[in-house]
């Protein structure tokens, strides 16, 4: 599965992020039950991860759950996290064979304890391989990841480890979830909405930001492909004037 021709190999985005949002509208427009778009979903997610690692993205992002969506009925709440486990039981084999490394950030203590294990056990299996890094969100807001990070600076500071003068942007990358990970260069959100929800609100400060109308459980290799040329076609100045990128 190589780098379709119409992408350029040597400029493949290092980290994508993606907001995958629209299972439950998808859903709608069949008349099938939400968590029925979910499952849909998840043919995406395996498919996506598949052609990240084979295009050369060495980090993927996925806002699988955010903090605000425990507010969400108790059902679905239930049926995401019994598809979560699901997934990572399937495709422990499938990682281990394509190299694929899992991790995770958020509140991981809030998640049913049965599926909180078998996602460490598959962080661990997985431990070891360096192809592709499938980073899931779960349990994530960017705030909550944020007042996290400063409460443990502010505990630094006081514990004399850390002075004022200390804290600066690398001190805080640090104390976030994403720390040595890349900040995503291209931030991907499906279904139709143009906001940001809470996700890696400091990270993504100069991310290229592609929305698409289409729904998640549609968001297949065309669609990533487009996404990934979009990406491709931008300039990318870092507060700096086209011509002094240009002039190297």
């Amino acid at each position: 599965m190589p780098v379709p021709q119409s992408l350029d190999p040597s400029y493949i985005p290092r980290h994508v992020a993606i907001i995958m949002d629209g299972n439950g509208r998808w859903a709608k427009r069949q008349r099938k039950p939400r968590l029925f778009g979910h499952k849909v979903g998840v043919d995406s997610v395996q498919e996506i991860v598949e052609y990240a690692g084979e295009w050369g993205v060495e980090v993927l992002t996925l806002y699988a759950f955010s903090t605000e969506n425990w507010k969400r009925p108790a059902d679905e709440v239930g049926g995401l996290m019994g598809l979560l486990k699901n997934y990572l039981q399937q495709e422990l084999t499938r990682m281990l064979k394509n190299n694929i490394r899992l991790t995770c950030i958020g509140n991981i203590l809030k998640l049913p304890a049965d599926v909180r294990e078998t996602l460490q056990a598959t962080m661990q299996e997985t431990a070891g391989n360096d192809k592709l890094i499938l980073n899931l969100a779960l349990s994530y807001g960017g705030r909550a990841e944020l007042i996290r990070g400063i409460q443990n600076i502010a505990e630094e500071v006081c514990s004399g480890k850390l002075s004022s003068a200390d804290i600066d942007e690398k001190c805080i990358d640090s104390h976030l979830y994403t720390v040595g990970l890349p900040d995503p260069d291209l931030l991907i959100r499906t279904g139709g909405e143009a906001r940001l929800s809470n996700f890696l609100l400091w990270q993504a400060s100069y991310a290229e930001i592609y929305f698409t109308d289409i729904m998640w459980p549609d968001f297949r290799e065309e669609a990533f492909r487009n996404a990934i040329a979009e990406y491709q076609s931008r300039e990318r100045r870092f507060g700096k004037t086209s011509a002094q990128i240009k002039s190297g």
